[in-house]
């Protein structure tokens, strides 16, 4: 019963529509993706931004790897990276491969060679401070006109000489005390590049996206995704309609909707794209008395991409409280629904539903389910609003089994979209949520203090116990609305997706496979042991007359907070494998054996469990370590297993890790807010996981 209780409080401390007919699609302008390097050559095909060559979609039009070809496909060379967080995207450019990790690092690299060309390192474990917590580090990069773009966790936006590695300058975007923080990509928007932030989960925040000179890192303009106090005034008209939609002082909370991820241009309307984050805090009841739709939360928000100003949004979650942010990724199409050809926004949140807007002017055209929902039955046609299951807001103060749960039916890990077979492609979770607002008093609420992850409602993961798998590559028809085939992942998420004129979809897993399959029948054509998890999307690009496919391995904080779900894996942060992987035809490079773990707890003979009570510990390791170090304190990549540590036997020991930084240099974050007693009660609970373990 103790145990029981025990996981519960954990979990919930630490986990943070009409179908249409008749189809074709093609790309969106999005400018020229290949281009002669001289007359009779090869074009070369670049991949200069996160989503790559043409509208977010996460498709190369590299063709040369495909279904006849794909046998002879062999690792051409890789490197080993730092030992951090590693599911960044590289980028590919005129025959260099330009490589980032966690902490921002950036290492430019000859394609063909494997050559190292040049390093910056903008040394973010100094300057990093309390954002070091969010654990995330830096998802990718950003190219234009021999320029790089890297955004530190710390909130610097960082321009670097794409030839020689120098610094060109370099923004602070945020305030350092604020709680905000960067693990995003920027993206160029013409002469600008945006960049959003995170930090909703763990602080009282509002969100923002700024827009700065490409040139000089001058601002050019800056757009709130919430409203502020209204005794200050708002920005601008879109923010005084928005607070109609709010209620209480919401903006003591901060209100939240940080744009972490999702940033798409569109260059035929001159228009970005905002995917917004969830609310600060979670729970809809505290943030805004459980009243209003909270604009822009949860949204997709639109914007004139030269001067910041509002043009539309689409809610996809009014009144979000299950963190169902809209921060996915938004991809760029043009399908042929029923005749007519349709400009669209392709979207699949959190909240389980494959989303078709029309992106001139943010109508909802349809939407359906990809995975089970228990929290709504469906997208009215009429309204493009969410038909609710009113239990989902546990009413009463009781508990509701959400599907999909917090965790997201799609987490951050790329989704493609290939304009040839015209499908999308998502990694998907079938995890849910036991959430409730159990013993929670909203009058009374206050934000855990120091950065601990709280929502304001507890999220206990579940699973559906009919399905089998815990996560797939699930391929959809946008149009019809129908799944058109579907492969089981191995883990609660497989990794990002890229998709190929190849006709191919490449994926990893976090078994280590990477894996290449038919786009447009799901078979398996090819698949190669990386040794090490993959949860980094791929890209695909040509140079020197060939084509080649660049990724990432290792693992990170999210999917590897749920170790305890894929245990069987094993994991193990020392020993975990990071490297950049390059393939390419008739190549025949190998990598090491994987490392054998055998993880053993320490030895601990005068443990006496009842010492001291379990759930202090229990709660104040959930809200501060187990996004990094695991769930019930099983690690899986992202940080070591504490339950092997000898640092857990040791008061002064433990004291000097956690809250006096001894190991800031190695990555781990100082806390320094933590007393004694809160000290204790944490190594007396990993002290009782260990001891399960040796049981």
């Amino acid at each position: 019963m103790l145990i029981t209780q025990l996981a519960r409080n954990i979990s919930i401390v630490c986990i943070a529509g009409c179908a249409l007919i008749g189809m074709s699609s093609c790309s969106p302008d999005a400018g020229q993706v290949g281009r002669e390097q001289a007359p009779g050559r090869a074009p070369v095909i670049n991949w200069e931004g996160y989503g790559g060559p043409s509208g977010e979609q996460h498709f190369s039009p590299a063709r040369n790897i495909n279904h006849d070809t794909a046998d002879r496909l062999g690792l051409l060379w890789s490197y080993e990276l730092d030992k951090e967080n590693s599911v960044s995207q590289p980028l590919a450019v005129d025959g260099i491969l330009y490589v980032t990790t966690g902490r921002s690092r950036i290492t430019a690299f000859d394609a063909l060679t494997g050559d190292l060309i040049w390093q910056f390192d903008p040394d973010v474990l100094e300057t990093a401070g309390r954002a070091l917590r969010s654990s995330w580090g830096s998802r990718g990069i950003a190219y234009s006109k021999n320029k790089l773009y890297t955004a530190t966790v710390a909130g610097d936006l960082i321009c670097v000489d794409a030839q020689s590695g120098e610094k060109l300058w370099s923004v602070s975007t945020l305030d350092p005390t604020s709680g905000l923080y960067i693990t995003g990509a920027p993206r160029v928007i013409g002469g600008a590049v945006i960049i959003g932030n995170g930090g909703a989960d763990v602080s009282d925040v509002r969100g923002y996206v700024t827009a700065y000179d490409a040139n000089s890192g001058e601002q050019v303009w800056r757009f709130y995704t919430v409203p502020g106090n209204p005794a200050d005034g708002f920005e601008n008209d879109a923010l005084k309609m928005a607070a109609a939609t709010w209620s209480g002082e919401w903006w003591r909370y901060g209100g939240g909707g940080t744009v972490w991820n999702a940033i798409t241009f569109d260059e035929k309307y001159k228009t970005v794209y905002l995917g917004v984050g969830n609310g600060a805090p979670w729970n809809h009841n505290i943030r805004s008395d459980g009243e209003g739709d909270n604009l822009f939360l949860a949204s997709i928000v639109a914007l004139d991409a030269e001067t910041g100003a509002y043009k539309w949004h689409y809610q996809v979650n009014p009144g979000e409280t299950w963190d169902y942010n809209a921060s996915m990724d938004i991809a760029l199409a043009t399908l042929t629904i029923k005749g007519e050809a349709h400009d669209v926004l392709l979207h699949a949140p959190k909240n389980g539903f494959l989303y078709v807007i029309d992106r001139t002017d943010g109508r909802f055209i349809s939407a359906k389910p990809f995975v089970k929902t228990t929290w709504a039955s469906k997208i009215d046609p009429e309204t493009g609003r969410p038909v609710e299951n009113p239990a989902a807001r546990f009413p009463d103060g009781g508990s509701f089994d959400l599907f999909p749960g917090t965790f997201g039916a799609h987490s951050w890990m790329p989704m493609a979209f290939s304009p040839q077979s015209g499908l999308v492609y998502i990694p998907t979770s079938f995890i849910g949520s036991r959430v409730s607002s159990e013993g929670v008093k909203a009058d009374d609420w206050k934000r855990y203090p120091g950065f601990g992850s709280d929502g304001g409602m507890s999220a206990a993961p579940i699973w559906d116990e009919s399905n089998p798998s815990r996560s797939a590559l699930t391929a959809w028809d946008p149009v019809a609305q129908t799944l058109a085939w579907q492969v089981p992942t191995t883990g609660v998420t497989g990794g990002g997706v890229m998709a190929t004129a190849g006709d191919l979809v490449f994926q990893g897993e976090i078994n280590g496979s990477f894996n290449a399959y038919a786009a447009s029948t799901g078979n398996l054509v090819w698949s190669f042991d990386a040794k090490a998890p993959i949860l980094a999307p791929p890209i695909a690009f040509s140079a020197g007359g060939r084509d080649f496919i660049a990724v990432q391995t290792g693992s990170s904080t999210g999917a590897a907070a749920l170790g305890t779900f894929f245990e069987d894996i094993r994991i193990d942060y020392r020993s975990m494998a990071r490297r950049v992987l390059v393939f390419a035809l008739d190549a025949d490079a190998t990598l090491p054996e994987r490392t054998s773990v055998t993880l053993t707890a320490v030895e601990d003979p005068e443990f006496d469990a009842d010492a001291r009570p379990l759930i202090a510990g229990a709660i104040a390791y959930g809200r501060r370590c187990a996004h990094c170090h695991g769930l019930k304190a099983v690690a899986a990549g992202s940080a070591p297993d504490l339950r092997a540590s000898n640092a857990i036997l040791d008061d002064e020991a433990f004291s000097v890790i956690v809250r006096d930084g001894a190991l800031t240099n190695s990555g781990m974050p100082k806390f320094g807010e933590l007393d004694d007693e809160t000290l204790l009660d944490m190594r007396h609970y990993l002290r009782f996981e260990a001891s399960k373990m040796r049981q």
